[in-house]
């Protein structure tokens, strides 16, 4: 059997802002300047769309230069994988990679770019001592394998991100933005990415990723209740929840799979009068806006006069009104005496609802849950703090069935998982 010829790896990462720059070209060849861009020429055929106000909207940070320099920097770093830290080596198909994620990220983007639906990220919240930053952004990986002990500790500049530190909200948002663009680089056309934040960095964050994703990109902002009882040491007020950021690579291209109704929704539909279409729930005629000259006297079948609650209308003109009647999809009461109700039958409306941005703890779970899933994984040890519960990844998860299938069994995983272990380190 004849060997298939091995293929030369390149030595350096692809370089990002090259990928950016063949991509624009391909859109206006005429700005192309001995390879490179013409700003003038550019700036000449996109007219009007070019915002060059000596006053304009915009977001920026001391240091933003550096992160754009250290984004557009590659990576001469390597995957080595770990089999005696794998499960099932050769036909997993998970992975589990151990390095800087900023790396990481740059090793992945050849092979991934354009191809992943979701990711969901839980960074440093920046509460003070959470992370700690290099002082020279040039080398991520050097300060990775230094923080993880795998180098020597000379001439290591790292410093905790305190608030005496002088830019402070500067250097959390230069550690983020080259993760947030190569993240997004990653993601299909319909894919998402999915956030975790408090309120330490939550401002800053939602405007980052409307400049990296673009503000008409986000999808939803949930509310998670990550406690369910106070903390009676809290200052002020206890902090009972966190936020979830949700943006696309393109909106337009996302849908989402709606929730299937649960038991209590499910209760709200009741048949007493025995209708030959099913279960009904009774919903208000009235509504705060006009429709259709909605402002009419309604009589009801033993001769009361029905007219709107102050300031509301009908939401029906009178001839709809007359035809919801005559098919008994209007409820008058047990007593028939009842102001009007219209009648939305189960099988109609169905059994699912649109997902929405409240998550609380008894939906999809809260911290201490989330420290206990963790300690069951490691005999009794929690390696980490914060975590996040199964039940939060699920439903985040479940917004797609697609998703959903692929990731649960890694999620509700009670023992190591079958997995290929990887770990970063310096090709050399």
């Amino acid at each position: 059997m004849s060997k298939v010829p091995l293929e030369p790896v390149a030595r350096e990462t692809p370089v990002l802002a090259t990928d950016r720059l063949k991509a624009l070209l391909e859109l206006f060849p005429e700005v192309a300047c001995e390879g490179r861009v013409d700003v003038d020429k550019l700036r000449a055929l996109l007219g009007e769309a070019v915002d060059d106000r000596p006053e304009r909207y915009a977001f920026s940070w001391a240091g933003k230069r550096d992160a754009m320099r250290v984004l557009a920097e590659p990576s001469r770093a390597t995957l080595i994988p770990d089999r005696d830290q794998s499960q099932d080596f050769d036909s997993s198909g998970n992975v589990f990679i151990e390095g800087d994620n900023l790396e990481v990220l740059k090793l992945l983007y050849k092979s991934y770019f354009g191809r992943v639906r979701m990711i969901y990220i839980d960074p440093p919240y920046n509460t003070g001592n959470d992370f700690v930053y290099p002082d020279n952004f040039r080398d991520p990986l050097d300060t990775y394998l230094k923080i993880t002990g795998q180098r020597d500790s000379e001439g290591n500049l790292l410093t905790s991100n305190t608030d005496a530190s002088g830019r402070y909200h500067s250097a959390w948002l230069s550690m983020m933005y080259p993760r947030l663009v190569l993240a997004r680089q990653l993601l299909r056309e319909d894919g998402v990415i999915c956030v975790s934040m408090d309120d330490s960095e939550s401002h800053n964050l939602r405007l980052l990723l409307d400049e990296v994703f673009g503000g008409e990109n986000h999808i939803a902002t949930i509310v998670w209740q990550k406690r369910y009882v106070s903390n009676v040491t809290a200052k002020w007020l206890s902090d009972m929840h966190d936020f979830i950021f949700v943006y696309a690579r393109d909106a337009g291209a996302v849908s989402v799979v709606p929730w299937e109704k649960n038991e209590a929704q499910l209760e709200a539909y009741r048949n007493p009068d025995n209708d030959a279409r099913g279960p009904w729930r009774a919903q208000d005629l009235s509504a705060s806006k006009q429709y259709n000259a909605g402002q009419f006297t309604i009589t009801g079948p033993t001769g009361l006069k029905f007219q709107p609650p102050p300031g509301r209308y009908w939401r029906c003109n009178e001839a709809q009104f007359t035809s919801w009647l005559s098919d008994g999809r209007i409820w008058w009461g047990l007593d028939r005496n009842s102001r009007p109700m219209l009648k939305a039958f189960l099988s109609e409306v169905g059994s699912e609802v649109t997902p929405h941005t409240w998550w609380s703890h008894d939906f999809a779970g809260h911290n201490k849950e989330a420290t206990l899933e963790l300690k069951a994984l490691f005999d009794g040890m929690s390696p980490f703090d914060t975590p996040k519960p199964v039940r939060l990844l699920e439903h985040l998860t479940s917004l797609d069935n697609s998703r959903a299938s692929c990731l649960k069994p890694l999620l509700t995983a009670r023992k190591p998982c079958k997995a290929t272990a990887c770990t970063l380190k310096r090709d050399v």
